[in-house]
């Protein structure tokens, strides 16, 4: 076993570009996929619920997490899913051409899901086995990789994917294929740097894996996950805490691009690049930072209704933008700033007590189960979340989600923790 200070030296070579890797394929899947299809004339009511099925992989993670850990090694998984993520990108790229570009993308979209859940699976465990606890500047070097990597989706490859419209005289389609090429490209060379430079993770003997033996570690997970003392509250939390930002999560960024007729702001790709991928990162980024610090210093108790706050009270924000459909993007920015500080913020108490939960047991699967009730909170109100505002229109739709913003804190109040238990 490598000493603490080998892992130091090793920590910088794989880790950043590791999950600089699982940044990209989570943006590209999550927020590229939905700037693409509006763009190319999907309603938002089809838009959101197609997308809401990319949640699928982590929310039935428990079937096959075992069959990931239990054979071949951690390296052997990632190499795998880099080299698929780069194959199911370039495929994205070439079906938007074609006449069945919806079927087709959508399929190789719903590959790339499982691909990118499985590489976020190897990458945590490799991190978890090859990073000692006390190396603290890893979990920086992880949460900033992570964030470059949304920065450049988000922000550099929809601004380009913008400015190549404005070059290529709106052929949006091209535009978005030379985009999707590029992720490709990418992730074929994050493959092939890690092919060289990655070390293996010693003998890590294949087991032998029966599906009948999978099924029945997770019935017998499911069962004793079920049973843990406050199950109503930890699964109301779970599912529930999230609500009014995961009727948000995708909605924001159509409001962002709608144009002002359908009471949208009309930004264009490299205005939404640069307030989402660069003001709202940094306002992202700075929320997490400070959130885990306040926990960490205090503990959760005494920052828990503050963090249910900033989850929620900057969603007026959105009310506000809907009524007055601002032409400024300072204005734009320092709104979207503003929540996206909030939910990065609000969003660190929620990873605790997701945390809390999952150390109550010594079962690796309960965690996974947690996880993924932490993705179906996400996907259910992600599927409905279009076809409401289509049918009440974006204020109306803004000011239900800030009415709902109740139920986080009713969640908020039924969870109790030790006053000892700090992050």
């Amino acid at each position: 076993m490598r000493n603490e200070t080998t892992i130091e030296r090793s920590v910088p070579r794989w880790l950043p570009s590791l999950y600089f890797a699982k940044g990209l394929s989570q943006v590209a899947l999550m927020a590229l996929a939905v700037i693409l299809y509006k763009q190319l004339g999907l309603s938002n009511a089809a838009i959101t619920f197609y997308v809401a099925w990319f949640y699928l992989p982590w929310v039935i993670k428990p079937l096959w997490k075992s069959y990931v850990l239990k054979t071949h090694s951690r390296r052997w998984w990632i190499l795998l899913s880099q080299l698929l993520l780069g194959a199911g990108f370039g495929g994205v790229a070439f079906t938007i051409h074609a006449q069945f570009w919806l079927q087709g993308t959508l399929f190789l979209f719903w590959l790339i899901a499982f691909a990118s859940a499985t590489h976020n699976e190897a990458a945590d465990n490799l991190y978890r086995q090859k990073v000692s606890k006390t190396v603290h500047r890893a979990e920086l070097i992880r949460q900033l990789s992570q964030k470059v990597a949304m920065a450049l989706g988000q922000g550099v490859l929809v601004m380009l994917a913008g400015n190549m419209q404005v070059f290529y005289r709106n052929n949006i389609r091209y535009s978005w294929s030379l985009v999707f090429y590029i992720v490709a490209g990418l992730f074929l060379l994050l493959f092939f740097y890690h092919l060289y430079l990655q070390s293996d993770e010693g003998p890590t003997p294949r087991q032998q894996v029966h599906f009948q033996d999978i099924w029945d570690e997770v019935k017998s997970g499911w069962k004793s996950f079920m049973q843990k003392p406050s199950i109503t509250v930890i699964l109301l939390f779970l599912l529930l805490y999230r609500l009014p930002e995961a009727l948000m999560g995708k909605m924001s960024l159509l409001f962002l691009l709608d144009p002002m007729q359908n009471g949208g702001l009309g930004l264009a790709p490299q205005e939404y690049g640069l307030v989402m991928g660069t003001v709202g990162i940094i306002g992202l980024s700075l929320g997490g930072v400070l959130g885990s610090k306040a926990i960490h210093r205090d503990g959760a108790n005494h920052w828990k209704w503050w963090m249910a706050c900033a989850m929620t009270v900057p969603d007026l924000l959105y009310v506000f933008l809907s009524y007055v459909l601002p032409e400024s993007l300072s204005l734009i920015s320092l709104c979207v700033f503003i929540e996206q500080f909030g939910y990065g913020f609000g969003i660190v108490f929620y990873l605790y007590c997701l945390n809390v939960f999952s150390r109550r047991s010594t079962r690796i699967i309960h965690r996974t189960i947690a996880k993924s009730f932490m993705a179906l909170s996400m996907m259910l109100p992600t599927m409905i979340a279009g076809t409401l505002q289509l049918s009440w229109g974006y204020r109306t739709f803004f000011i239900v989600v800030v009415v709902l913003s109740a139920i986080t804190f009713w969640v908020t109040s039924l969870v109790r923790l030790d006053q000892g238990n700090r992050k």
